[in-house]
């Protein structure tokens, strides 16, 4: 983990929606759809059920000084969508790498909304990261489907925690060389 003081992160803009920083209106969505097991299970780090406080509480780590990992909303407002679709996150890792994780809201899914997602952070690049990382569940080849769209390559197999299913689970992990 590498906790440096951050800048504010910037608004990245794609045709459909803005990743835009967390902000505490967002908690009732995030609650919301976090609270979903099926978006809970997709992931590492929610827990199922989904605990009272919880999105407040990523909302107030997000906008920290000091923080390991950077989240936006996936926020279709200006566009006369929803205001909350998913967010995505960078963590910093050392190296000058990161590593990028993302969720989708069920209604939302199928919609290529996480792969654009993944390539306007990839584009904007906000850490200037030389290489990012990238993982899926082996359960999930949809999430896998994201990431070779996106130019990420397979790099090997592996295993992640997960919370909301209180074990391991068999992953698959992808690198990207960035064009620094």
């Amino acid at each position: 983990m590498n906790i440096a003081t951050i800048n504010a992160q910037p608004e990245i803009r794609t045709s459909r929606f803005t990743l835009r920083p967390l902000r505490m209106s967002d908690t009732g969505l995030i609650s919301l759809y976090a609270g979903d097991l099926r978006v809970a299970t997709g992931t590492r780090s929610i827990p199922h059920p989904y605990p009272p406080g919880a999105a407040a509480q990523l909302v107030t780590r997000a906008n920290g000084v000091k923080r390991d990992e950077d989240f936006w909303a996936l926020d279709a407002s200006e566009q006369g969508g929803a205001e909350f679709m998913g967010l995505i996150s960078l963590d910093r890792m050392d190296r000058g790498q990161s590593e990028v994780r993302y969720w989708i809201a069920p209604a939302f899914w199928n919609t290529g909304m996480a792969s654009e997602a993944v390539r306007a952070i990839i584009n904007a690049n906000p850490h200037g990261a030389t290489r990012i990382f990238a993982e899926a569940f082996q359960d999930n080849p949809g999430a896998a489907r994201v990431l070779t769209n996106c130019g990420f390559e397979y790099l090997g197999d592996a295993e992640a925690w997960s919370v909301a299913r209180g074990g391991a689970v068999p992953t698959w992990t992808y690198t990207l060389k960035t064009g620094l």
